[in-house]
């Protein structure tokens, strides 16, 4: 994992469209259905919007028909950090960009094999660098 990134509110706003500060720095969720990578099947590696480290290949992407982009596994266990989130009258797992701390989504105990996980992510908060043909 690469140093933290650091930056002041100021200096995200500066950075994040509106959707983007507010799901990344202010745990918001975009409604579901409306992401640009719900139903995006490129291949490619999803990056965090924030500091642009890499969380998520194509290949662990799946159709998991909630709304929001889905993956069975991040890149690597350093990639993320996870953290109980109590919010909206229930218990959740959030996840986040370990770099930059930036909301990225949740994970639930639903997904397919091997991991048995459904990394449930906010296309707001990520960045897509497709493969190259």
């Amino acid at each position: 994992m690469s140093e933290k990134v650091k930056k002041t509110e100021a200096e995200w706003r500066a950075q994040l469209n509106p959707l983007q500060y507010a799901v990344t720095r202010q745990k918001a969720t975009e409604r579901p259905h409306t992401g640009i990578y719900d139903q995006e099947w490129r291949p490619g590696t999803y990056r965090c919007i924030g500091c642009g480290q890499e969380l998520f290949e194509s290949d662990a992407k799946f159709d998991a028909g909630c709304g929001w982009p889905s993956f069975m596994a991040p890149v690597s266990r350093e990639a993320v950090a996870t953290e109980v989130d109590s919010s909206h009258g229930m218990t959740r797992v959030e996840v986040l960009c370990s770099r930059c701390d930036a909301h990225l989504g949740h994970v639930f105990p639903d997904g397919p094999g091997p991991t048995g996980l459904r990394f449930c992510i906010n296309s707001a908060s990520l960045d897509l660098d497709p493969e190259k043909a």
